[in-house]
Order: structure tokens, then C-alpha cells, then sequence
């Protein structure tokens, strides 16, 4: 299933966010896609507020630290993987572990190394759009994992 969402300003990408939040289920692996400054940080900001009840201040991109998670016990792990250049690396962080949790998993730049993953993915594509009066300057594509032939 694919839910399309418009965004025109950051305000609107961290309800777009938020909403996202609500689709998704307790536990999932999420890649974030989009160019560089196209706001996967921003959206990150809303899917956390509103699982964690943090405020969406509260929430930093994790491009340094490559890993922050939010929540007590962790509802929301947010990873950046745009540093990292090979399957060892990504294989060092123990991914593996957290998608063993009961919570989300978001990924930016996780399109990568998505072969490493072995879990089923949701994709969150976001794609800038002509600026008229009838689009918006960031398009959000959700889309759920193909169901499983087990």
C-alpha cells in the first residue's frame, strides 16, 4: 500500500511526519530516501514527536553519532548512514539488534545497503516537486513491504 502526503514548509513536513507515525506499525524497518537537504531529518523530527511525545526540537540527525534512539525503553532508533562507505561498517552498528525490537528503525541513506538488512522494509521516498499553486515543493511516497509468501 502507498501514501502520498505534500509538504510546502518544515512545519508541514513534521505533521507529514507525525501522520506518517500513525501509519506505521509498532515495529518496522524504515528507508528513508531523498536527496541531500530534501528533509529526511525534518520528517524523522515528526515520526518521533509522535511516538515518543518528545518535542520535535528534541530530535537531531544522528549524521556524526550514526545512531540515536529516543524513548524509555527506545521507541525510535534514527541512523544516517551517508558517512558510511562499505558492508562492514554498516555491519559494526549490530542493526541486526535493534530490528529485533519492538520499535522503528529509520534510515536515511539506508537504500545502500539495504541488501544487509534481511527484514522486510517500508520506503519513505521524498521527491521535490514543481513549486505552483497546486504542488508543493516536497512530495512524501510511504510505501509498505510486498507481503511475504510465508
Amino acid at each position: 500500500m502507498t501514501h502520498t502526503f505534500d509538504a510546502r514548509t518544515e512545519d508541514e513536513m513534521i505533521e507529514v511526519g507525525r501522520q506518517l507515525a500513525r501509519l506505521l506499525p509498532a515495529r518496522a524497518a524504515v528507508i528513508l530516501t531523498g536527496d541531500l537537504g530534501a528533509g529526511k531529518t525534518t520528517l524523522s523530527k515528526g515520526i518521533t514527536a509522535e511516538r515518543t511525545g518528545l518535542d520535535p526540537d528534541e530530535v537531531s540527525s544522528p549524521t556524526f553519532s550514526l545512531i540515536h534512539e529516543y524513548g524509555d525503553p527506545p521507541q525510535v532508533y534514527h541512523i544516517d548512514l551517508y558517512r558510511l562507505e562499505t558492508d562492514a561498517e554498516v555491519w559494526g552498528l549490530g542493526l541486526e539488534e535493534l530490528f529485533d525490537r519492538k520499535a522503528l528503525v529509520l534510515i536515511e541513506w539506508g537504500e545502500r545497503f539495504e541488501k544487509l538488512y534481511g527484514v522486510p522494509l517500508w520506503r519513505v521516498k521524498i521527491s521535490a516537486t514543481p513549486l505552483s499553486p497546486h504542488t508543493s515543493p516536497r512530495r512524501v511516497t510511504c510505501t509498505s513491504p510486498a507481503p511475504s509468501s510465508a
